[in-house]
């Protein structure tokens, strides 16, 4: 990107007092020598204190392109990333996060610009400043061998070297360790991947399938996901795999085992029912939101939990020990699709309204498939909650935890039951269809339920999501 160098008036102008303001708080640190002309460096991080240090300010991405390249002998990864934002702020610099990988070299349009690693960021300088409004592209090459995430809240995650190759998964954490990225929920963006791998393994993402196409011994997979899609939806599975594709409601269905996995078992016969099950949450939640389907069942005991990557959750193992089939679980990360992947979180202290809405699904579901209804496990639920433990605001150490699933999903069936079945059913779809592809908050879900039922409510949310006593049944 080639700018101007010339400093209208009114930029001139910003920038004397730019100057002197910071010349007032230079002594308290209130500005750096990357302040220019009226320009100024983007936010280290999004400001949610869940995830410190994630996410950037300055800048909102609308694209990534993905050209990464892995070798399993020798767990090396190289990529290109060419990513298209829009400066949010007169824009020095800024960051993007990346972790344990190599940078070299970085561009932004057609100039070379500046960079630096220092604690998990890649800082980059363009030539110029970026004015606010302007689109711009940076270009980053990086090589290394990925690392992961140990201290997950929900376990190991990040990039995962295996045994017949790698997963690339977890919640909050995980896109940062194989490529640079905007790495908070709030800013969303389309995607484009081309992984390429040895011939006889599968790569498997998010999104459609694109043409795959070989050469010299190594497969390049494609994938495009065009929907915005939060970094920490995004997956990258590689190894020896039995791959289905289809097609379902005239979209593409791409569904995945691990090999070592039984062929024909509870795995295979749980992802089985996606199908099914999608058209069932659609007839209770809105359309689907995406142009794909899938699911993908990995071998590693590391990976302990169920993750929603858009369009195509990824499950661990233990879901379906013993064989067992488990539609359950899958009802539950599909429910995600429209309830954290479409609509998703502004900020991570409201993740009750992912992980809520989809434990409701679960119940939904059990009493569609001929299980209990959801008022008998809404039932059970009431007498078992712990209501010291707070939905909204659980605290980073409890993020997962029963408050945010079981008293959500208590939350939201109350509800049902206060405002009546048409209403409670018109506030879910209007949600997914007002929201979808953007973010959202539990003030905004309050207003919009209000809304839709004519009455206040903020009284009861605040008891089943917040107060510390039971709270009276509807």
């Amino acid at each position: 990107m080639v700018l101007t160098g010339r400093t209208p008036k009114r930029r001139r102008v910003a920038a004397a007092v730019t100057a002197l303001a910071c010349a007032v708080a230079v002594g308290a640190g209130g500005c750096t020598g990357d302040d220019r002309d009226g320009f100024r460096p983007g936010a280290v991080d999004a400001g949610d204190p869940y995830v410190p240090g994630r996410g950037n300010g300055g800048y909102d991405v609308t694209h990534y392109g993905l050209d990464v390249r892995y070798d399993p002998a020798t767990d090396r990864l190289t990529g290109r990333a060419t990513i298209t934002a829009t400066a949010t702020q007169d824009l020095s610099r800024f960051n993007l996060d990346l972790s344990g990988l190599d940078v070299g070299a970085v561009t932004v349009g057609d100039a070379p610009a500046e960079h630096r690693r220092t604690d998990g960021e890649l800082v980059v300088t363009p030539p110029d400043g970026l004015p606010r409004g302007r689109s711009f592209t940076v270009t980053v090459a990086y090589a290394g061998v990925p690392t992961a995430v140990t201290d997950g809240e929900l376990g190991s995650g990040g990039f995962l070297h295996t045994a017949d190759g790698a997963v690339a998964l977890g919640q909050p954490d995980s896109a940062a360790t194989w490529f640079p990225v905007n790495d908070h929920p709030s800013d969303k963006a389309s995607y484009d991947l081309a992984v390429t791998v040895p011939d006889g393994l599968s790569a498997l993402s998010n999104g459609v399938p694109g043409p795959k196409s070989d050469a010299d011994g190594w497969t390049t997979w494609r994938w495009s996901e065009r929907t915005p899609m939060a970094s920490y939806l995004t997956t990258l599975v590689i190894g020896d795999y039995r791959v289905v594709s289809g097609q379902h409601a005239g979209r593409p269905m791409v569904t995945a085992v691990a090999a070592s996995l039984p062929e024909t078992g509870g795995a295979a016969s749980s992802l089985a029912r996606t199908g099914a099950i999608v058209d069932f949450l659609a007839s209770r939640f809105g359309p689907y939101p995406f142009d794909s389907y899938g699911g993908i069942v990995v071998a590693d005991d590391r990976i302990g939990y169920a993750l929603e990557t858009q369009s195509r959750p990824v499950y661990g193992p233990a879901f379906f020990a013993g064989d067992r089939p488990n539609p359950g679980v899958v009802a539950h990360e599909l429910a995600h699709q429209w309830f954290g992947d479409s609509v998703s979180l502004s900020r991570w202290g409201d993740i009750w309204l992912n992980e809520g809405f989809a434990s409701y699904a679960e119940w939904l579901w059990e009493e569609h498939d001929g299980g209990r209804t959801a008022q008998r496990n809404f039932e059970l639920q009431y007498a078992a909650t712990d209501w010291s433990q707070p939905s909204v605001e659980p605290g980073r150490e409890r993020m997962f935890g029963t408050a945010v699933y079981k008293r959500g999903a208590l939350a939201v069936h109350a509800l049902r039951r206060t405002v009546g079945d048409d209403t409670f059913f018109r506030i879910l779809r209007t949600w997914t269809t007002e929201r979808a592809a953007g973010n959202a908050t539990t003030s905004d879900f309050v207003a919009l339920a209000e809304r839709v039922a004519n009455r206040q409510l903020r009284p009861f949310f605040d008891a089943w999501l917040v107060g510390g006593a039971a709270p009276t049944l509807p």
